[in-house]
């Protein structure tokens, strides 16, 4: 998952927004409770995720994968104060313990949870988004991809994580490894959709921000 040196993303962490109490005492917890503690987003591509939701200043957030809460919070930063984040989990384990960290921060009342299959949740969904983040099981990318475009508006953006795969893109791909295949279609896909502009970003894992036309 590191492509650069460890020397560089320290300067680069350390000359970048700190990170909130709140995020430092969560992103702990986890890695001392919750299974895959590198699963969440961090310190660093957390100040993105916060930098560009205030640059957007959305009315309302998709969130596709909450896992521990981390990201949620960092999206809700540049809520509107009468917007609303919705986030969806498949595991419902963890309701909890989002909802503890979600009621701590300021966007408490502003952040939904739902629990269950997003591709049948979204589409439930009575609203237009103006940011959405993409970070679940990425088999099925190219499906949330799908059912996220039908509910962002235009000018809105819609953001892709791990699209880099700790590497495995730019390796000979095994024949049995059926996420990287899907991951390499769906980056092709990104790139070729008529109905966005894309650049992917190298931070962390891979980041790839899609703009809707």
């Amino acid at each position: 998952m590191h492509f650069l040196s460890s020397i560089i993303e320290d300067y680069i962490q350390d000359h970048s927004e700190n990170e909130p109490k709140l995020l430092k005492a969560l992103s702990r917890e986890t890695h001392l409770k919750v299974i895959q503690p590198r699963m969440i987003t961090g310190h660093f591509q957390g100040r993105v995720l916060s930098l560009l939701s205030k640059i957007i200043g959305p009315l309302n957030i998709l969130e596709i994968g909450t896992y521990t809460g981390y990201s949620a919070l960092c999206l809700a930063e540049g809520l509107r104060k009468d917007g609303q984040l919705h986030t969806i989990d498949v595991n419902e384990e963890l309701t909890g313990f989002q909802r503890k960290y979600f009621d701590q921060s300021n966007f408490g009342p502003q952040i939904i949870q739902h629990t269950g299959d997003a591709l049948k949740i979204i589409p439930t969904l009575d609203m237009t988004f103006d940011l959405v983040f993409i970070d679940a099981e990425k088999k099925e990318y190219p499906k949330y991809f799908e059912a996220a475009i039908k509910k962002t508006r235009s000018g809105g953006i819609i953001l892709s994580d791990n699209v880099l795969w700790s590497g495995k893109v730019v390796e000979p791909v095994k024949d049995k490894d059926k996420t990287t295949k899907i991951l390499l279609e769906y980056n092709r896909m990104l790139k070729e959709d008529p109905r966005i502009e894309t650049v992917l970003l190298p931070i962390r894992d891979g980041l790839t921000l899609s703009r809707v036309l």
